[in-house]
């Protein structure tokens, strides 16, 4: 006899694990589209889709540095750990009314705490290879993360206050008459610059700065290195699909099946933020903590204290 509970948990792994490897790989490719048409340098579309395979190719036969006395069980668990709380994020993500992996009525909780979790992860890459450069920008992310929890918890229950409920299929039933795009303007633009930074991209990309040589990954090379930029972009991934089904209404869509929808409006998303990186330049880290503070919390308290009243 199969076993029903292991086959669907089965095919829940593979989903995650695909949906986390595409949309690296998508990250990736849209860094170079998006990178050439920027600078003015617009290649074919062939050379975008087989550049991240080529540089991956290189990093894996690059032989490894080494720093003196660093962690190595650390170093070594910090990119595992943040492709894991990447995919425990993309787990709560319903791709159709039949199918979520783990449609736990806490889901929106669940990413909140992936969010706060990928401080370690990312504070102990900077951290365990016993480098200056690694551990200032470790020091420094955690420093910005304090920010981002706090805009993300209340844009997070904001969303949650229409559907009455954490659970983000029932977040995506709620929206059949209207996204929350709609009802919250503030919410989405929020929501992205949160996710941004979390996984340090574009103009939040302060923990892997070039006025610190690289930052939290100054000493990573190699195989260490591949992986960490594929955690990154699974990271981005998995915030991007949860945009889409907090904002933009999931599977709901005419015509296409639910898991089409979900993957077009995360694919949008996606091409937002890494366009962000490419059009926006970095501020100051005193200058994004004060921004964060005085402009973007006390916008988030709005946008949580309008979607309360409307609800």
């Amino acid at each position: 006899m199969v076993d029903v509970a292991h086959v669907s948990t089965l095919v829940g792994v593979l989903t995650v694990g695909t949906s986390l490897v595409l949309g690296a790989y998508v990250v990736a490719v849209l860094d170079e589209v998006i990178g050439a048409r920027v600078g003015g340098d617009g290649g074919p579309i062939t050379t975008a889709l087989v550049t991240p395979w080529r540089r991956g190719a290189i990093l894996l036969t690059q032989q490894r540095l080494a720093t003196e006395r660093p962690d190595a069980t650390t170093w070594a668990i910090a990119p595992a750990t943040y492709t894991a709380l990447a995919a425990a994020a993309l787990t709560v993500v319903p791709l159709s009314p039949s199918f979520v992996v783990a449609d736990v009525r806490a889901g929106i909780v669940l990413y909140g705490a992936a969010e706060v979790l990928a401080m370690i992860a990312i504070f102990l890459n900077g951290w365990s290879p016993n480098s200056v450069f690694g551990l200032v920008g470790g020091y420094r992310f955690v420093a910005l993360a304090v920010s981002y929890t706090l805009l993300s918890m209340f844009v997070l229950i904001a969303v949650a206050l229409p559907a009455e409920s954490l659970q983000m299929s029932e977040i995506v039933r709620a929206q059949q008459g209207l996204w929350n795009v709609v009802r919250q303007p503030l919410g989405l633009p929020l929501f992205l610059v949160v996710a941004s930074g979390i996984a340090f991209w574009g103009p939040l990309n302060l923990a892997d700065a070039s006025d610190l040589a690289g930052g939290s990954s100054a000493e990573a090379s190699g195989s260490h290195l591949l992986v960490w930029k594929v955690a990154r972009g699974a990271m981005l991934t998995a915030g991007s699909a949860v945009g889409a089904t907090a904002f933009l209404g999931g599977w709901l869509g005419p015509w296409l099946p639910g898991p089409v929808w979900v993957a077009l409006k995360t694919s949008v998303l996606l091409a937002v933020l890494v366009a962000s990186g490419h059009l926006l330049g970095r501020m100051r880290v005193e200058r994004v903590v004060t921004v964060f503070w005085t402009v973007l919390l006390p916008l988030a308290f709005l946008d949580l204290a309008l979607a309360g009243l409307v609800a």
